[in-house]
């Protein structure tokens, strides 16, 4: 849409600036204004707005392909955005190429489904490879300093595996691993963790483990959390804020705690209660 109202078809506008946060709070860490993506003549996103704060934890809601993944794609500049843009750290993302898109990613913390490990390699040396982009050129042959290693320790015995670092990964329960994931994660020194489904792969065990650590960590280190996932009660214990997402859409967004079954059947459709057992108490160890 034009600025004198006229229509345009999705791809011939370039990316537009995303909103500025308003100067009397703090700025956001996430702002996305006007979101939208498309792939071939398919709208991905469309027109999604969403603020994150620090420390905030999100939980992103919504059948699969209903954007959530495309969305945390956008925000790091992996997905084409063809109108709206997104504010990252105070970066407009649309906007970066080369270093400057590089630095932006640095600065982001990955946690994925299947974990993404080093099987061979023990749980520290995995940890460590979270840093090799602040670190010098002996590290990129497995060669670390004394600092790094006692920070890498320090983070494995926070997410409760300092017993475990010199375990190959592969030898880890999925939980252990998702643990190892989140402490390589926070080896970046991020100012923003995107977890996609990171707890599909688990039973609900251990997903309420893997979630409380997350929604501890966001706390303790004013760090903000943006996570995908399937089942609702998941979402209602252990994120601030739930943002559903249907048909590359925000239909809901709202208090966690105030996740009903309205708010669920906008999501998800009027003929489904998908999601709304109860979850597992936290917290609990990985076995």
């Amino acid at each position: 849409m034009t600025a004198d109202g006229t229509a345009t078809a999705l791809g011939e506008t370039p990316p537009a600036p995303a909103r500025v946060p308003d100067a009397a709070g703090p700025a956001p860490v996430v702002s996305a204004h006007d979101l939208t993506v498309v792939y071939d003549t398919a709208a991905v996103l469309e027109g999604v707005d969403l603020d994150v704060a620090s420390g905030e934890v999100v939980a992103l809601l919504g059948h699969s392909g209903s954007g959530k993944s495309t969305l945390m794609k956008a925000l790091t500049g992996m997905a084409p955005v063809v109108r709206g843009g997104a504010l990252v750290t105070g970066r407009e993302v649309t906007g970066l190429r080369g270093r400057a898109l590089r630095s932006l990613r640095a600065d982001v913390g990955h946690v994925f489904q299947h974990f993404h490990l080093v099987p061979r390699l023990s749980a520290l040396a995995n940890v460590l490879s979270g840093g090799l982009h602040q670190a010098g050129p002996a590290s990129v042959a497995g060669v670390f300093s004394r600092e790094q290693r006692v920070r890498a320790l320090a983070l494995l015995d926070r997410v409760g595996l300092a017993d475990q670092a010199r375990q190959q990964a592969r030898t880890l329960s999925g939980g252990q691993q998702q643990r190892v994931a989140i402490a390589r994660a926070l080896m970046q020194d991020p100012k923003l963790i995107l977890a996609d489904e990171p707890v599909a792969s688990l039973d609900p065990r251990l997903a309420g483990s893997v979630l409380g650590l997350l929604s501890d960590l966001a706390r303790e280190r004013g760090v903000p959390v943006l996570v995908s996932l399937h089942v609702v009660a998941l979402a209602q214990r252990y994120s601030d804020r739930a943002v559903g997402l249907r048909d590359g859409r925000v239909v809901a967004d709202l208090a966690s705690a105030d996740l009903g079954p309205a708010a669920v059947r906008e999501i998800y459709g009027a003929d489904t209660e998908f999601g709304t057992g109860p979850a597992p108490a936290r917290p609990l160890e990985d076995s």
